[in-house]
C-alpha cells in the first residue's frame, strides 16, 4: 500500500506527503466570509536540476465549492460540474461514483468518520481508505492519512482530487450532525 500523510484533517488546507516525508501535493483555500470558495490543488513538479533543491509545484486542479448549486472541478484544461463527474448514488447520497482514467467505475463511500474508495463493480475491491488522526490515548498516535493501493497509483491525481471533494463533504455532514445533536441537547 501507498501511505500518504496529511498535515491537517481539513483537506482544503493541507500538505500531503509520501512515506519518505516528501511533499507530493498541497491544497490551499483562501478564507472568504461570503461567496464561492476555491480550493487549489498543487502537485510537486519533477526537479531535474540537482543544484536547485527547493520544491516547485504546478496547479493540478481546482474545486470551486458551491452551497446550493453543483460544485465544479477544473482539471487538465476542462471544467466539469461535480454532479456530472462524481454524482451521488444511493438513497442518502452517501456514495459518489466516477469513471477512472482506466475506464473502470469507482465509488467513494462516505462513512461516519472515513471515506473508502472501491471498484464500483461486482468485486467491490477496496483501493483507497482514509484514516483519521489519533491522539495516541488508546493505541499509538497517528496523523491523518490516505492509504492507496498500488494498482491505482497510475491515477493518483484523480484519487487525490476526488478524495479532497468527498472528504470535505463527509466532514460537512459530521459537523452538521454534531450541531444537530448539540441543538437537541440544549
Amino acid at each position: 500500500m501507498i501511505f500518504l500523510t496529511l498535515s491537517a484533517e481539513h483537506v482544503r488546507n493541507t500538505i500531503i506527503t509520501n512515506e519518505q516525508g516528501q511533499v507530493i501535493y498541497k491544497t490551499e483555500t483562501p478564507f472568504r466570509l461570503l461567496g464561492v470558495r476555491t480550493t487549489t490543488i498543487w502537485k510537486i513538479k519533477p526537479n531535474d536540476d540537482r543544484h536547485h533543491m527547493q520544491d516547485q509545484f504546478d496547479v493540478l486542479g481546482e474545486i470551486e465549492w458551491h452551497d446550493f448549486a453543483s460544485s465544479k472541478f477544473r482539471y487538465g484544461g476542462t471544467e466539469v460540474e461535480t454532479k456530472e463527474f462524481i454524482p451521488k448514488k444511493g438513497l442518502l447520497g452517501q456514495k459518489r461514483v466516477f469513471i477512472g482514467a482506466d475506464s473502470r467505475p469507482y465509488r467513494w463511500d462516505l462513512k461516519s468518520s472515513v471515506v473508502v474508495l472501491s471498484r464500483d463493480d461486482a468485486s467491490r475491491t477496496e483501493v483507497a481508505r482514509s484514516h483519521r488522526a489519533t491522539l495516541g490515548i488508546i493505541g499509538r498516535k497517528r496523523e491523518a492519512m490516505l492509504e492507496v493501493s498500488p494498482e491505482v497509483a497510475h491515477m493518483m491525481d484523480t484519487i487525490i482530487m476526488t478524495f479532497i471533494y468527498v472528504e470535505k463533504l463527509r466532514m460537512d455532514q459530521e459537523e452538521a450532525s454534531a450541531r444537530a445533536a448539540a441543538a437537541a441537547g440544549s
